[in-house]
């Protein structure tokens, strides 16, 4: 079974360090956060006055009940007009406090949003390789959507409700005795203290049906980015099983979760209908006795009504804050992974001429001795040492798992290798930055994967500052402007998700012009042409013959046909070089070389 690799963690209890977290991107907006503030203590304060109008209505009116004289009904009017003011000016300063908590929110949900995504792009080939894209952008809107869930309820529900209770039993303390406070605080005690008890019970479950949401996604999205794969093994039913399976497991978790709910919500209404219960029966009492008015039962009423409306919310909100806090640092301890390949303090720029500039041939790349390995206990390059001089083509081929492609891998140090180094101008690419490097070099990928978006976009992507001139101009050197005259679109065609409309021929020209836009000083093609028929195969190479003039690049090949023009051809095989001379000198040695070409022609 697939499942996210970021489930949701274990939580025992709240952990308060992930407000440590979120509170220097709150606090950019100080003074906005205190007028907010201020605007919550404002509308408690008017909430808590508000059924002390209603006693005195109530109080009022039953003085003045045997009265006819219209100068009483007056003060009752009055009083009526005032209950509206106040309820007026509570959503008032809940609407102003609001939105000006809600831009804080924003704006922290924003730039945290903008760093977990850079700080993405910094992580290693490693990470992504291993990541499920489902699970991750799962837990990132978890994340996020958890950031605005604490910052809400704890500003808007939290702290005023405990700001409510401080001041309620108070006045219920002062004004009609103790065993008001006393079952008041009491029941509050009690309410809270099931709401967490059972919230904890139940977390689990809540818990059981996020992992399987989490999983279920990953399926879903793993079995349709590979929609293509699925139809080859005609395994639709297969897929539809294996998430229907992801789906029981949730189903399962939700149906406990509703179970533990209803126990949740029964023992809160119990605490609720027994606190309210010996409330008003008290009340009742005194009234009888004349000990308090008609208003003051009224009032005490009001009181609990507002107190328990929020509270019912209390398991709810509990439990959400606890996966918000767990999400939250889920999405925080994304940017505690550091990638494994960082730049040295204060790294250098890559030395290497402008583009455009005459000096451009000098990008010699030296391999001097390096190995390498994935994993420990499997290596893939034992001890390799070969020069490209500047404004070579030097090609390198062999059998699949010789390492031909970790090659490109390490020269873009995506990977950093265990022991040798590489050289670029005499700079070991260890030293500088990876920015620097990479923007000094252009590669077109075996496997071309482009953006949802049009053609023209795609190309434009190998230097987003480029004029719609030099766009078509690399098209036209990657031979694609007769393709795209051919579609009803133009440049303006979709190419789909991952570029699934285009085929791989066609996906690869375009990579192609994007690199050629990019205008790198050093080339690499992986497998350029591996997708491609003979004759646009032929067109191909002859816009990479342009384009490599007096530049420096590195070919990686299965067809030799492709690079028997090449000054260098670097023959390996499990890891090691075996054979290196230009294409004459090999068919001489009648090597491995000579038996792969052999094999091709026949």
């Amino acid at each position: 079974m697939r499942r996210s690799s970021y489930p949701d963690q274990e939580v025992s209890s709240i952990n308060w360090q992930a407000f440590k977290l979120i509170l220097p991107y709150l606090f950019e907006y100080k003074k906005r956060i205190a007028f907010a503030m201020s605007c919550l203590v404002f509308t408690k304060i008017a909430s808590v006055y508000l059924p002390f109008i209603l006693k005195d209505i109530v109080d009022t009116l039953d003085a003045n009940s045997t009265g006819t004289d219209s100068a009483l009904i007056i003060v009752p009017l009055g009083l009526v007009a005032a209950y509206g003011l106040v309820r007026l000016s509570i959503v008032v300063f809940a609407e102003i406090r609001d939105t000006l908590f809600g831009r804080v929110t924003e704006r922290a949900i924003r730039r945290i949003g903008l760093k977990v995504f850079r700080h993405l792009h910094s992580l290693d080939l490693d990470f992504h390789l291993n990541r499920q894209t489902g699970g991750l952008s799962r837990d990132i809107d978890r994340g996020t959507s958890g950031i605005n869930f604490l910052m809400r309820f704890m500003v808007f529900n939290i702290v005023p409700t405990l700001l409510e209770i401080v001041m309620v039993v108070t006045i219920l303390f002062v004004k009609y005795g103790i065993w008001y406070a006393v079952i008041t605080l009491s029941s509050i005690i009690a309410y809270i203290a099931y709401s967490v008890f059972a919230t904890e019970l139940r977390t689990r479950y809540v818990r059981a049906a996020n992992i399987a949401d989490s999983s279920s996604n990953t399926r879903a999205i793993d079995s349709l980015l590979n929609y293509e794969t699925v139809k080859y093994f005609t395994n639709e039913e297969f897929e539809a099983q294996a998430y229907d399976q992801q789906l029981s497991t949730w189903e399962q978790a939700k149906i406990k979760n509703r179970l533990s709910l209803f126990a949740l919500n029964g023992g809160q209404a119990l605490i609720i209908a027994a606190a309210m219960t010996a409330m008003l029966a008290l009340a009742a009492s005194d009234v009888a006795a004349d000990v308090m008015t008609l208003g003051d039962f009224v009032l005490i009423n009001a009181f609990m009504m507002q107190l328990f409306m929020p509270l019912n919310f209390l398991g709810f909100v509990y439990r959400e804050i606890k996966g918000s806090l767990a999400n939250i640092e889920n999405l925080f301890g994304l940017l505690a992974k550091a990638p494994k390949v960082q730049d040295v303090p204060d790294a250098a720029m890559l030395n290497l001429a402008e583009q455009g500039d005459s000096s451009v041939t000098e990008a010699s790349i030296v391999f001097n001795n390096i190995a390498f390995a994935y994993n420990a206990k499997r290596p893939i390059i034992k001890g390799i040492s070969f020069k490209v001089n500047a404004g070579e083509k030097v090609a390198v081929v062999g059998q699949s798992g010789s390492g031909k492609s970790t090659l490109v891998k390490l020269l873009f140090r995506f990977y950093d290798v265990d022991s040798g180094n590489i050289q670029i101008n005499g700079q070991d690419i260890s030293q500088v930055s990876q920015q620097s490097l990479r923007s000094h070099i252009g590669i077109v990928p075996q496997d071309t994967v482009l953006f949802n978006d049009t053609l023209f976009n795609n190309v434009q992507y190998g230097c987003p500052t480029a004029s719609e001139d030099e766009v078509l101009k690399a098209i036209e050197l990657a031979h694609l402007s007769e393709f795209i005259s051919s579609l009803p679109d133009g440049l303006e065609t979709v190419v789909g998700e991952r570029g699934l409309k285009l085929s791989g021929g066609e996906k690869q020209r375009v990579a192609i012009a994007r690199t050629i836009l990019k205008n790198p000083q050093v080339l690499v093609f992986d497998e350029a042409t591996s997708s491609l028929d003979s004759h646009s195969e032929q067109a191909i190479l002859t816009a990479i013959n342009e384009v490599t003039k007096s530049r420096t690049s590195l070919v990686i090949a299965h067809r030799l046909s492709t690079i028997i023009d090449s000054d260098n051809i670097i023959v390996m095989n499990h890891g090691e070089i075996v054979e290196q001379g230009n294409h004459q000198q090999l068919l001489e040695l009648e090597g491995q070389y000579s038996k792969m070409w052999q094999l091709q022609q026949s």
